[in-house]
């Protein structure tokens, strides 16, 4: 078999119907598009019109509740910050911020984000000081426990 001799399968591609080529071809006069009408003009747009009846989109049900102030938070787990202290994007004294991450790229720098949050996942082997908008208790419990401390705005708005 050579290339040249390829053919598709008998029946594979149908022969395309050309309408509105007179009375004898079968799709002549409306073309196929019945008699007069909306549908039967050019540009019609009628996705989810159902004639007036009230259409399926408006008879469902609505569920839940869909907070538009809610804000989003950047995750940063703790050995994902141990790694960047082992690798020198981050200094290993003194306090980190959100912004030092930001700037590192340890996290998103994506304006979505109201903060940076603290998760636990992972092990962190030095007591290092971040200052982050929210914390899991599982990585408050491992950054304590490593000798580290995490400062939230809760706590430095009641001192």
């Amino acid at each position: 078999m050579k290339l040249n001799e390829l053919r598709d399968n008998e029946g594979a591609r149908p022969k395309f119907k050309r309408i509105g080529r007179g009375i004898g071809s079968g799709k002549g006069k409306t073309g196929g598009r019945g008699v007069k009408g909306q549908k039967a003009r050019t540009g019609v747009s009628l996705n989810g019109f159902e004639g007036g009846q009230l259409p399926i989109y408006r008879r469902m049900p609505k569920r839940g509740f869909k907070n538009i102030f809610r804000k989003d938070y950047a995750p940063l787990n703790i050995g994902v910050l141990d790694a960047a202290i082992e690798a020198g994007k981050l200094p290993a004294s003194g306090v980190i911020t959100e912004d030092m991450l930001r700037e590192s790229g340890i996290v998103a720098r994506s304006g979505k984000y109201a903060g940076v949050r603290l998760l636990g996942r992972g092990e962190i082997t030095r007591a290092v000081e971040i200052s982050v908008s929210g914390a899991s208790a599982t990585a408050l419990a491992a950054m304590e426990a490593a000798g580290g401390k995490v400062i939230l705005p809760e706590a430095a708005a009641a001192e």
